[in-house]
């Protein structure tokens, strides 16, 4: 896994670090680096914000006919899954201390999910165990979520 951390703070620097590691990735064989998880330091402390530079973000691969490719997973300190109670722990599952972008390799979850019996119950299991827990202790275990 590649960490990647951009300082930038403007549209065009943050959308140019997601081209470069995109570029990078793709660059780089498999078996040197499987996934990237791009953090943002700056710039996306807001959720909408976030939102609208990830949908840039996928319109491009999109675009760029990469979707057969790469897979993007999103994370966010105020991560609120649509139509979902905002006190939900649900929303814990995907909230991170930095804004984040995970880009997968699709070839690489395809062989992963290959041996899991039930892949939409994985995260089905990991909102029991969040609920298991209980708010106190997520809110513990990750107090940039709250």
């Amino acid at each position: 896994m590649y960490y990647a951390i951009c300082d930038a703070t403007t549209d065009a620097q943050l959308k140019q670090f997601y081209v470069n590691e995109l570029q990078r990735l793709l660059g780089t064989n498999e078996n040197d680096v499987a996934t990237s998880l791009l953090m943002f330091t700056q710039g996306l402390e807001e959720f909408g914000d976030y939102l609208a530079l990830l949908d840039w973000f996928q319109q491009l691969l999109e675009k760029a006919e990469l979707t057969e490719h790469v897979q993007l997973a999103s994370f966010h300190p105020q991560y609120q899954f649509e139509g979902v109670a905002a006190d939900d722990l649900s929303h814990f599952t995907n909230r991170s201390p930095y804004p984040t972008i995970h880009l997968l390799r699709q070839d690489q979850m395809t062989k992963v999910l290959a041996h899991v019996l039930d892949p939409e119950k994985i995260y089905i299991d990991n909102i029991k165990t969040l609920n298991k827990l209980g708010r106190r202790q997520v809110e513990a275990l990750c107090p940039w979520g709250i």
